[in-house]
Order: C-alpha cells, then structure tokens, then sequence
C-alpha cells in the first residue's frame, strides 16, 4: 500500500510540472488582452528566457513537418518481396493512409494488404522530425510481430531521399538486428520505398522488399 501511494504521489507531481511548463510556454508571448492584475509570468528558478525559448522552438513544426505533411493522403502501392538472398520474387498490394496528428507535429500512417502465403497485412506507422536532435524519427509495428522497430531517418540535400536505419530484434537470431529504407520522392505523387534487411543465417545483407507508391 506504502508502495502503491508513493506511485500516485509521483505521478501527481509529475503531471502537476507538466502543467506549469505548459502554462509557462503558453506564457511566453506577452497576451496585452489579459486581464489587469494576473500574476506575470515567472520563470523556475535557474531558467533564463532563453531556456523558454529553447522549449518553445523543440515543439514548434517546421519545414521538415512540411515535408512530413506532403505525405498526407492514400497511397496506392505495389509491392516486390524477397524473403532471403537469391530467392524468387513475390508481388502482392497494398494501400497506406497517411493523416495529420498533434497539429502537424507527427504523421501516421496505416497500411492494409496481403501478405503472400499469411493473410491480410496491416501495419502502423508513426513519423516525426525531432527539432532538438535534427532527425527524422519512426515507429513500426504490424500483426506480423509483438515487437516494434524504431528508426532514425535523414533526408538527402536535394529533399528527394530519406533514408531510414531501423532497430529491432530478430525473431530467428533472438539479438538486435538492423534495417535500412531508402524512401525516394520520383513526383509530388510517386515515391519508391526499398528496403534491405540482414539474413539470418548468413549474416549478409539483401533487399527485401520494394514499393511503388502511386497516390490517389
């Protein structure tokens, strides 16, 4: 019981600080309609306005939220596997949704489709840009698996290629394992997606899947 009031004691308080820093960060614009006499804002002790300024800016969406966003839509795919090196090709398609979440700061997506020899696919997906990090950051699970694969990704100079490294642990190897993706932007309404895996059993790297992506 001593155990369980401590957690709710813990709790409480961390939400009650996620509270001031929010009402803080809204504070941090001067509102001239207030209402005379509202206590100013004051800062924790240590902070400076910079420190506010910091805070503001790592959730405030930028050009790489925009970029995120063009994404947003239903995307018609046809896919190309591999389940091993030197192994014959498998076709099947899907289709993935792309919405807005949290005013623009992330994107999910969910795909539907075949997996050839299984069932029906579905995944989910959740992408952001992380402004403190200055990366792309990704979510994977699907009901292929109980384990997610979480990624970092960065975009290519001309803005026309996001490559993705994704860790998760391999279900054959029982360790951590890696997978790239190369998302290439070929129009405002076509992209490829491919992506190389690591074999199991030989420990060499080969590509496993690519997608075509035509949005509607």
């Amino acid at each position: 019981m001593q155990g369980k009031r401590l957690l709710v004691a813990v709790i409480v308080a961390t939400m009650g600080m996620i509270g001031v820093l929010g009402s803080l960060a809204i504070a941090d614009s001067p509102d001239k309609s207030k209402p005379a006499g509202q206590p100013e804002k004051k800062l924790p002790p240590g902070w400076t306005e910079a420190d506010m300024k910091a805070c503001m800016d790592a959730g405030t969406p930028g050009k790489m939220h925009e970029f995120l966003a063009k994404n947003i839509g239903t995307w018609q795919g046809k896919i190309t596997m591999w389940m091993g090196p030197d192994t014959e090709p498998m076709k099947t398609e899907s289709t993935a949704t792309y919405t807005a979440m949290l005013d623009g700061r992330f994107v999910k997506c969910e795909m539907a489709g075949v997996m050839p020899g299984m069932g029906p696919y579905n995944g989910f997906a959740i992408y952001g840009f992380d402004n403190v990090a200055q990366k792309f950051q990704g979510t994977w699970i699907d009901n292929c698996g109980t384990g997610m694969a979480i990624g970092t990704g960065e975009l290519s100079s001309d803005g026309k290629k996001l490559t993705w490294s994704y860790s998760y642990t391999c279900p054959i190897a029982k360790k951590p394992a890696t997978m790239r993706e190369i998302e290439t932007i070929t129009s405002p309404t076509t992209k490829t997606l491919e992506t190389w895996s690591t074999d199991p059993k030989s420990g060499k790297e080969f590509k496993m899947m690519v997608i075509e992506f035509t949005k509607k």
